[in-house]
């Protein structure tokens, strides 16, 4: 199957090496000797479901002739072709992804031979009720500019008028995402726009600090882009940081989760951030993600830049928040709101419309296969306490 967003052409050696492990103990202990442990077997595409049968339901599936992801995606799924926002943001084009599903009970009873489904409505936990705020910031004239260069661009790409090794739809793609997240990423010789993205997270985050510092409640900044770097080039994080301590935040309370290279240095910070002696740690998803266990007194998180998959977003519905005193509405009265999906606004003359829209679309076809599985799939690994506040997720768009 070829041409379908989100389903890779390629293979990796981890994963294959992964499948020879399993096959080998299946044959010694007969297929018992396999068992797999985690909280989101299915993060991104309905296809990672193929993937975890063939791990541990290898033999079913030559059973059932889908020893080819082909045969069992014509059983379950069907690709569809959807128009979307082109590359270059002036035009549409159409783009085939898996977004409709067959024969899902079927599906269901295969895999239930081998997986013990808990779903949130089975285990009735406790979790945190989020208040998702989505803040828009308006872009500079500058970013608008360069919005409109990067529309020249694709265009001169998709026309072969430009040399591949010079300039190409992913570099394009990058510079978009770095013009939507912050202006100076493309020149750091350009102005701080006083309305930028960072600047708006920023007075959040500060405010947010002084408001719960008798508490020492903690929030968690997450940007994937523009990481520390040792080079001295311009980044978000080093950038953010200065401009929190000029405003009284001491230095020791603000952490990077890039600094803790080691198991044992992460162990500490995060120990840290739980007793609240670090009040504000920054990180990406991927090193922030999943196993960062901080939530005891978290009360926000800030999403600078939208990820990918919908399994990154809202980490913290996945524990359960505990501190020693309520803390209550009054601050984000009238301000905070309560929305599925935070990451779903977006004013369509700002830049990194183009960028955002392509990511949403993606993320969009995941939530659909996950609505409509749900019960398939839907795990979720809680940490047990006492709910006494309600956390917020912001998300910043352009």
């Amino acid at each position: 199957m070829r041409n379908v967003a989100g389903l890779s052409q390629s293979d990796a050696q981890k994963s294959s090496d992964l499948f020879m492990k399993t096959r080998y103990m299946d044959e010694l202990t007969g297929g018992k000797g396999v068992i797999f442990a985690t909280a989101t077997p299915i993060s991104n595409s309905i296809a990672e479901l193929y993937t975890m049968q063939k791990y541990l339901q290898y033999d079913l599936l030559m059973e059932k002739n889908f020893s080819h992801f082909d045969a069992w995606c014509s059983t379950f799924c069907e690709p569809q072709t959807t128009i979307e926002l082109s590359p270059q943001g002036d035009g549409y084009r159409a783009r085939t992804r898996l977004a409709t599903f067959h024969n899902l009970p079927e599906l269901m009873s295969m895999f239930k031979d081998v997986a013990d489904i808990q779903t949130a409505d089975m285990l009735d936990l406790p979790v945190p009720k989020a208040n998702y705020e989505t803040v828009i910031a308006q872009a500079s004239e500058l970013q608008k500019e360069m919005v409109e260069q990067l529309s020249e661009r694709a265009t001169a790409v998709q026309r072969k008028l430009v040399d591949a090794r010079i300039d190409n739809m992913l570099k394009i793609t990058t510079d978009g995402r770095k013009i939507g997240l912050e202006q100076r990423l493309m020149n750091p010789l350009l102005p701080d726009f006083e309305g930028s993205k960072i600047n708006i997270a920023t007075d959040n985050v500060f405010n947010i600090w002084q408001n719960t510092e008798g508490e020492r409640l903690t929030q968690l900044c997450f940007c994937d882009f523009s990481t520390p770097n040792k080079d001295g080039r311009f980044n978000v994080y080093e950038d953010m940081r200065s401009k929190l301590i000029e405003r009284g935040i001491p230095e020791h309370e603000i952490a990077f989760i890039h600094d803790a290279d080691s198991e044992s240095k992460k162990k500490e910070l995060f120990q840290k951030v739980r007793q609240g002696r670090v009040r504000i740690l920054f990180g990406s998803t991927a090193k922030m993600g999943m196993g960062t266990n901080v939530q005891d007194k978290l009360i926000a998180i800030h999403d600078i830049d939208a990820p990918w998959r919908p399994a990154d977003v809202g980490r913290a519905l996945r524990t359960v928040l505990s501190i020693m005193k309520p803390y209550g509405d009054s601050l984000w009265s009238g301000t905070a709101k309560h929305l599925e999906r935070p990451y779903t606004k977006c004013a369509a003359s700002l830049p990194g419309l183009v960028i955002q829209s392509l990511m949403r679309a993606a993320r969009a076809t995941s939530l659909r296969a996950a609505s409509e599985i749900k019960k398939l799939f839907q795990f979720h690994c809680y940490f047990f306490g006492t709910i006494q506040h309600k956390g917020l997720d912001i998300c910043y768009n352009l």
